[in-house]
This record gives C-alpha cells, sequence and structure tokens, in this order.
C-alpha cells in the first residue's frame, strides 16, 4: 500500500514537470514551421522548392570509356591500338514485363545473328530477373550495325501498313568498350608488351608508359532541372596519349625473321638480337626466340605440347609464361667473353699504358698465382700488336695489357662503360649485371676479367657502350620512344639523345673502328661478312658456369658502316642446340651478317671506298723481338713457327 503511494506521488510529480517540457517543445515546434513555411512564401511556394530541391539531385549515369594510345614504330607504322567493339546486351526482365515484345525481337536477333530460337526462349526465361547479360561480346562495328539496320529497314506489311514487329524489338542494347589489338601479332612483343583485361599495360612500353598511355573515363550524367525535367550532361572521356617508338617495324621483322630460321635450323637455349643507332642511342629492332602473340599472350602452345600444358598446375604455368615474357636483351646476365676485350685494349690506349704498334707475345697462356690461363691457340699467337690482339682474340696478350692498367683503373673503366649499372633504357625488367668489387680484383680475376670472365653484363649494357666507342667517344642512354603524342596527334613530349658521357677519345675510337674492320676482314669474325659492304666487329666465346658442364654463349657485336658507323648489331646465341656448333662464335657471327645483309639496303646504307691499313702490317722495324730472342716467359720467338701457328686458328674459334 506504501509502495502505490509512493509511485502515486512520483507520477505525479513527473507528469507537472512533463507537461511543462512538452509545452516547450510544441512552441519551438510550431515557431519552426511558421519560419519553414516563411520561407517557401519567400522562393515561391512549395512547388518552386521541390523543384529546387530536385534539381540537385542526379539520377543514372553512364560510363564513357577512354581510348588506350596508341603505339606506334619510328615510321608511324601502328604496333598496338585499341579498336571499339560491342558486346551484345540482353535486358530479359524487360522482355518478360512485354511479352508481347518477345517474338520480335527474338526473331530479329536470330534473323541478324543466326540465333536458334529455342535457345532464346530458353536464355529470356532462364534470366527473366536479369537486366544485363552478355549475349555476344567483343562485336565489330559493322555486326552492330546489321541489327540497327534491321530495326531501320523492317518491311511493310502487304497491305502497306507498318510491320507488325515496328516498335516492339526491345532490351537489345550494345555496349561499347575498346579491345587492345596488335596488328602484327608477335612482332617486337617484347619491346611492346601487351595490356591486361583491366586495362594496364604489363612488360615493355605498355607497362612503361602505361600512365601515357592510360586516359580518364568520361560520364553521361541525368539530372532534373528547375522544371523538373531530365536533363543529360556529358563529361566526355579523355583518350590517353600515342607513344612514338624508336623501333623499325621492317627492321623487327627481319630479325624475328632470321632468328625463328636459326630456331628451326640449329636451336638454342636463348637467342637474343639488339639493334641501335650509334650516334642516338635509339634501339631500332629488339628481338629473342620467345617472341609470343600478343593477342593472345597467355597462350603456351607454341612452346610446350597439350601434355605437357596439362600436367603444369597454375603456379608452373604462370612460371612458363613469365620465361616466354621476359625479355632476355635486358633481364638476362652473362659472362660476355671475347666482346669485352675492345674494352680492356681501349682503356690501356687511353691511359697511354700501350701504343698501336707496340707489340706483345703470346706463347700460349700465362701462369697467374696459381693457375695457368691459356689462349684459345694454345701453341700461341707469337708477337701480336694491340689490333692483332683483337683480331684474333688473344687472351695473352688481353692479360699483358689488363696487368699494366691494374685493379683500379681496369675497374674504373668497367664503370666509365657503365657495366654493372642500369642503363636506364625506358623498358621494365632490367637488370644491372654483376661486376667483381675492385678490391676482389686480385691476379687472377683482373687477368680473367681483361677478357670478359669473372663478371656478368647485358645485351643493352655491351651494345650501349660499344656504340659508344665505335661513334667518337659519347656515350647515348639506350631508349625504345622517341615522341609522346596528344590524342589529336600533337607532339607533346620529344624524347632527344640524352648523353651520358665521354667513354674514350675520338683518336681511341678510330683506332678500334679499324681494329673491328680487320677481325672482320682477317680474323675471328669473317663469318659476320657481308658482300659489298664494310662490316666490323668482335665475337666472343664465354664458357658458362661451371665450366665442367661444357656449355657456351657465343656472340658478335659489330657495326655498319665500319669507317662510319651508323647501326650496331648486337647477337648472342646461349647454348645452341647442336653441341658441335656450341663453342663456335660463328654461328652468332652468320646471324648477324644474314640480318645486315637484308637491312643495310633498307636503311640506305652503302659503301663508297674501300679501306687501307697499312699501319697494322707488323714491321720489322716495330718488332721488338728478334728470331731467337728469349722473351719475358723464357720462350724463344720463331717467327715461322708463329706463321704455323696462325694459320692453324679456326677463324671462329677463341
Amino acid at each position: 500500500m506504501e509502495q502505490d503511494v509512493q509511485k502515486k506521488k512520483k507520477r505525479k510529480r513527473m507528469t507537472g514537470k512533463m507537461q511543462t517540457t512538452l509545452w516547450v517543445v510544441f512552441c519551438l515546434f510550431l515557431v519552426g514551421i511558421l519560419i519553414v513555411m516563411i520561407r517557401v512564401v519567400i522562393v515561391g511556394g512549395n512547388t518552386s522548392y521541390a523543384k529546387a530541391s530536385l534539381s540537385q539531385k542526379t539520377g543514372m549515369n553512364t560510363v564513357l570509356q577512354y581510348k588506350r594510345g596508341d603505339i606506334l614504330d619510328r615510321n608511324g607504322t601502328v604496333l598496338a591500338k585499341s579498336d571499339k567493339v560491342y558486346h551484345l546486351i540482353l535486358d530479359s526482365r524487360l522482355l518478360v514485363n512485354n511479352e508481347e515484345c518477345i517474338d520480335p525481337t527474338i526473331r530479329a536477333l536470330c534473323s541478324v545473328y543466326g540465333y536458334d530460337e529455342g535457345y532464346l526462349r530458353d536464355l529470356i526465361n532462364e534470366k527473366k530477373s536479369s537486366a544485363y547479360y552478355r549475349l555476344r561480346k567483343y562485336m565489330p562495328y559493322d555486326e552492330k550495325v546489321l541489327f540497327e539496320e534491321y530495326e531501320k529497314n523492317l518491311p511493310k506489311q502487304e497491305d502497306g501498313s507498318p510491320n507488325k514487329d515496328k516498335g516492339k524489338i526491345i532490351g537489345v542494347t550494345f555496349e561499347e568498350e575498346y579491345l587492345r589489338t596488335y596488328p602484327f601479332g608477335s612482332l617486337g612483343s617484347h619491346v611492346l608488351g601487351f595490356a591486361k583485361a583491366d586495362g594496364d599495360g604489363t612488360y615493355g612500353i605498355e607497362q612503361q608508359y602505361n600512365e601515357e598511355l592510360t586516359g580518364v573515363n568520361g560520364r553521361v550524367y541525368d539530372y532534373y532541372d528547375a522544371d523538373l525535367t531530365v536533363q543529360q550532361e556529358t563529361v566526355p572521356a579523355k583518350d590517353g596519349q600515342t607513344i612514338v617508338s624508336t623501333i623499325d617495324a621492317n627492321l623487327q621483322r627481319i630479325a624475328q625473321k632470321h632468328v625463328e630460321a636459326f630456331m628451326e635450323e640449329i636451336g638454342a637455349k636463348n637467342v637474343g638480337v639488339l639493334m641501335m643507332e650509334v650516334d642516338s642511342g635509339e634501339v631500332l629492332a629488339m628481338q629473342s626466340n620467345y617472341s609470343y602473340d600478343l593477342n593472345n599472350p597467355r597462350d603456351l602452345t607454341g612452346w610446350y605440347t597439350e601434355e605437357e600444358i596439362s600436367a603444369m598446375d597454375n603456379e608452373a604455368q604462370l612460371d612458363a609464361l613469365y620465361g616466354i615474357w621476359r625479355n632476355f636483351c635486358i633481364s638476362d646476365s652473362y659472362e660476355p667473353g671475347s666482346t669485352f676485350k675492345p674494352f680492356t685494349v681501349a682503356a690501356a690506349l687511353e691511359e697511354t699504358l700501350i701504343n698501336t704498334t707496340e707489340t706483345f707475345l703470346c706463347n700460349g697462356g700465362e701462369q697467374i698465382a696459381n693457375y695457368y690461363i691459356s689462349c684459345h691457340n694454345e701453341w700461341g699467337h707469337g708477337l701480336i700488336n694491340a689490333a692483332q690482339s683483337i683480331m684474333h682474340s688473344c687472351n695473352d696478350a688481353l692479360m699483358e695489357i689488363a696487368k699494366r692498367e691494374g685493379r683500379t683503373l681496369f675497374a674504373d673503366y668497367q664503370r666509365r662503360f657503365l657495366f654493372g649499372s642500369l642503363t636506364d633504357v625506358d623498358l621494365p625488367g632490367e637488370v644491372p649485371g654483376i661486376l667483381m668489387e675492385e678490391a676482389q680484383l686480385n691476379d687472377t680475376e683482373l687477368a680473367t676479367s681483361s677478357f670478359g670472365m669473372s663478371f656478368n653484363t647485358t645485351m643493352i649494357q655491351l651494345g650501349a657502350a660499344f656504340s659508344s666507342m665505335v661513334n667518337g667517344g659519347i656515350y647515348y642512354e639506350p631508349h625504345v620512344v622517341k615522341e609522346i603524342r596528344n590524342a589529336d596527334g600533337a607532339v607533346i613530349e620529344k624524347i632527344e639523345p640524352r648523353v651520358v658521357r665521354t667513354t674514350v677519345s675520338k683518336e681511341t675510337s678510330e683506332f678500334m673502328r679499324d681494329a673491328f674492320y680487320l677481325t672482320v676482314q682477317e680474323g675471328t669474325a669473317t663469318a659476320a661478312k657481308v658482300e659489298g659492304y664494310l662490316i666490323g666487329g668482335k665475337t666472343g666465346t664465354a664458357q658458362k658456369l661451371p665450366r665442367s658442364e661444357g656449355k657456351y654463349l657465343v656472340s658478335f657485336i659489330g657495326c655498319a658502316p665500319a669507317d662510319d658507323p651508323q647501326v650496331m648489331i648486337y647477337v648472342v646465341v646461349d647454348e645452341a642446340a647442336d653441341e658441335e656448333l656450341q663453342s663456335r662464335a660463328s654461328i652468332a657471327s652468320a646471324l648477324a651478317a644474314d640480318i645486315l645483309e637484308e637491312s643495310l639496303p633498307y636503311l640506305k646504307i652503302y659503301p663508297d671506298k674501300e679501306i687501307e691499313y697499312p699501319s697494322f702490317v707488323i714491321d720489322e722495324e716495330d718488332v721488338k723481338m728478334q728470331e731467337g730472342e728469349i722473351g719475358d716467359t723464357g720462350v724463344v720467338y720463331d717467327p715461322e713457327k708463329n706463321e704455323e701457328n696462325m694459320q692453324a686458328i679456326p677463324s671462329d674459334m677463341e
């Protein structure tokens, strides 16, 4: 009883307070309503206020896809483009809600695109709640127009009245999209790269210049204006920029053709071909034996059997694809072998540690620390000068030259030519190679490094360095893009040749050009001769690690014309399938000759004179050792024996 009294008292106290509070809230609410009504009157009444509110609201909007920029070769040939295609969209829900339109729409689709009537009826029934179904993908414009013309040109009925299907073909729309295509399939695949389904570039120029190639999508907005009328606003898409590459599609085609022929005839683990302008660093062609179809980059059937592919899990397939997509010319490093010898000679000439007439005694090898390091000619070359050390690829002479340089100077010139560093070529995936630290260049390591062992380089590194050696000493940064243009074709950026540094003097460069010419004419690179042309170059034979396996990488690097170089070519053959040929640099030289023979006329490069090299003939007065004289290594010099040994050397061996 006492509790009930307490509750009543409490309830009475709360009710009185609540009434006061509610009264205040009610008054405030009335004031608020009054203010709103006044504002409505001020802006012109309830209708005008509603219109003003609705005009701020957007309705449905449609995305306008941008067009990815094209990639062109240096002459304007389209290497990559984006074509507008259409997806045929079926709105089953709309048709189901308008049953009288189902038959006319089915008749139209069957008539234009040859669909089966039963299939379409089943599909509409199955997808009856769907407003979006891709009935057909990637239709070209011509096929889209066929449907539009069918609707437009429906024949009248016999009595002249409109066709009964007129206005009843609904639920069929065409969605626009851009499809990335590569007109020449596999041509330049490692330079170009490809675009993924999401539009982003993968590998090559597509990846390196993805930001420039990518545009900005536009939109179409629906909105209500002040009169409650639906209006439309279009924000146009901004297309991607066009990339003009340094690649010459014709030279790329020539390189690809001859690499494919080489693979059919001989075969190899890897083959690489690099062509560059020596006076600009522009890459003209970059080819490997793993060309792949850019329009179908995930197709492994060209490299593996169906059984091999079926046995791969997803990870194995991806590894296989990475191996195909990998650009051998910039992403693989290896010991260069004798193609490095000219750099050792050039460094000594620059520092006046040797001169062009000085001779060196090759007796077949040298004892360096605890190792006997032989020349490829185990009988010895006898007395040879600097040019002949390159012509005949003499290890013994190179070891002597490197010894004079010492490890500090030798390492300095390796870095001067940018070995062991990225060249900054505008492609993804470049590796820097591997140089031995200066402190580790002990007598043995210095000796082997002098002729291209004990360190790794890449094709792009050696190609750019060699170009500087023959062009007067100017090192140009290698690059694969010349220009960037906007969607209207105007040039917005021009990539000028970038000088990185001077590597050698003009005098040294001239000497090296002469030596390279003699190497092709009379030395180890005779297989690189092209009839009617002046070709210069150097061969390389590198025994791969582990040496015990007897695997070889052979190469040829050269230029044309030899007296006024314009184009550099570098060919690498890694583990030729024919074991008898695997250690012979002649196969790389011959491949280079085949490519040059077809390329030089296209480049309008013709010889106009012969070259004489009297300075390279060893005169008796220049020979520092006479018959019977004992050399530093205790070997007696015998000119007749020396001549026999020189004749016994195969021209393609080192």
